[in-house]
């Protein structure tokens, strides 16, 4: 590698990616301004849009998407006549959830051991910083030779459909040949690899009311409604004895063909305990990529610190559920809805509310730009060929790209890797991913320019 000079334009400009990926993941860009002021997702936004200028981007602009979120938009001309490919990724991440679970301060990027740990570091702040470094080697290296449109939505992880709501609204804006989607990850650490298919998913809040108040368990446990007690057993019923989700109506027994995920590389890189089993049947590429889960994100119920001897009146929880490609999450919502309101106990007054949704994506894996990233993933990674893999969670975005531009190719590739950690207290960039899938993309835009 050391000897193509684009692989050693990306390895020179390392420190400076270093250095803005420290700026950017200082910024609190949480899309949830309940709990971060909005004043930093717009910081996090002013800064990439000032990056594209600095680039020679055109155009730049900061979208006010429906939602109330800001997604970052910026076209590089290319040639006369030349393709054009959009590539994406987000600025807005997930809360850091306990910051004492965290080694080093959240959005403090701080290099240990080999990895450099941050929110956002890998998902997805990393991937704009990824996109910057293709272009600037290309850029140093006899120019980029496609028109490149850069988009950088706000509002990813809240699942609020902002930019897919503008992208439908202004559907000429992100038109492309082929969209790189830089939000997914490699199998492993330095094993190039595409995702292909993407679950989509459902958000759903359920509340149970038993009574006009509280009551003191003492005077009248035993025979009064419990509220938290009836929405256990809901939730309860969404899963098999083997943990298998048991939405009714939802087929759960999907199988994948493809890349397979030994259960021991599963089992290290979910870190789960010695002695705990995992959940479900078939095998884990089937349990994560193409079937159905539910998860119970969050329910509201006294904390044990300061609880009192009360059955609950009221009690509500926030459900997510995953549906793999060939399912539509539309449909979805409403059989989760419809699951959790025939289970509800004992006459309990139940209400459902959807608060999010997206669409299952399957990627043409036969297009001629995959051969294209194949080739240059080849040379990135020496030695290794690329590999196709699903992923479990969702980006809504693809799909709705999807059907406005039926004609383009869409790629996803990534730094979030099983290492990163995602979404998890120390999430990390290991910063050898992001300089050669950099290399990767950048010679994919050169493959692909022909």
């Amino acid at each position: 590698m050391s000897s193509n000079p684009v692989a050693e334009t990306v390895a020179s400009l390392l420190p400076r990616a270093k250095a803005e990926l420290t700026e950017l993941v200082a910024f609190k860009s949480v899309a949830d301004f309940t709990q971060f002021p909005k004043s930093e997702s717009e910081g996090a936004a002013n800064w990439i849009a000032d990056a594209l200028r600095a680039e020679g981007f055109v155009d730049v602009a900061l979208l006010d998407t429906p939602d109330g979120t800001q997604s970052v938009y910026g076209y590089l001309p290319g040639p006369e006549g030349a393709k054009t490919v959009l590539l994406y990724a987000h600025y807005d991440v997930q809360p850091p959830l306990d910051e004492a679970g965290w080694t080093t301060p959240p959005f403090e990027l701080t290099e240990r051991d080999g990895r450099w740990y941050g929110r956002g570091a890998a998902d997805c702040k990393g991937g704009v910083i990824m996109h910057l470094l293709a272009l600037r080697a290309l850029k140093a290296n006899g120019g980029v030779p496609v028109n490149v449109k850069v988009i950088v939505e706000g509002s990813e992880e809240q699942g609020t459909g902002g930019l897919e709501r503008y992208a439908e609204e202004h559907p000429e804006l992100l038109a492309a040949d082929t969209i790189v989607i830089g939000d997914a990850g490699n199998f492993r650490v330095g094993l190039p690899t595409v995702t292909t298919t993407l679950r989509g998913m459902t958000l759903v809040r359920v509340r149970i009311d038993t009574l006009a108040g509280n009551l003191h368990s003492g005077s009248f446990g035993g025979a009064a409604p419990d509220a938290l007690a009836a929405l256990i057993r809901v939730l309860d019923s969404l899963r098999a004895e083997d943990g298998t989700t048991t939405v009714e109506g939802l087929d759960s027994t999907g199988t994948w063909d493809g890349l397979e995920y030994p259960e021991e590389q599963f089992r290290a890189d979910a870190k789960v305990l010695d002695g705990v089993g995992l959940i479900g049947n078939g095998t884990v590429a089937d349990r994560v990529w193409a079937r159905p889960a539910v998860t119970v994100l969050g329910i509201d119920c006294p904390p044990v610190v300061g609880a009192t001897p009360s059955v609950h009146s009221s009690a509500r929880a926030l459900v997510s559920l995953r549906v793999p490609p060939g399912v539509d999450a539309g449909q979805a919502s409403k059989l989760l809805e419809a699951h959790l309101t025939a289970h509800t106990p004992w006459g309990a007054r139940v209400t459902t509310e959807q608060i999010g949704q997206g669409q299952a994506f399957r990627a043409d894996a036969s297009s001629p730009a995959y051969q294209a990233m194949a080739d240059a993933m080849a040379v990135a990674y020496p030695g290794e060929t690329m590999q196709y893999a699903g992923e479990g969670g969702s980006i809504p975005l693809c799909n709705t790209l999807a059907g406005l531009y039926p004609q383009a190719e869409i790629l996803l590739i990534g730094l979030s890797e099983p290492e990163a950690r995602i979404h998890a207290v120390n999430e990390s960039v290991s910063p050898r991913e992001l300089e050669q899938l950099s290399i990767a993309e950048a010679l994919f835009l050169r493959n692909y320019a022909g």
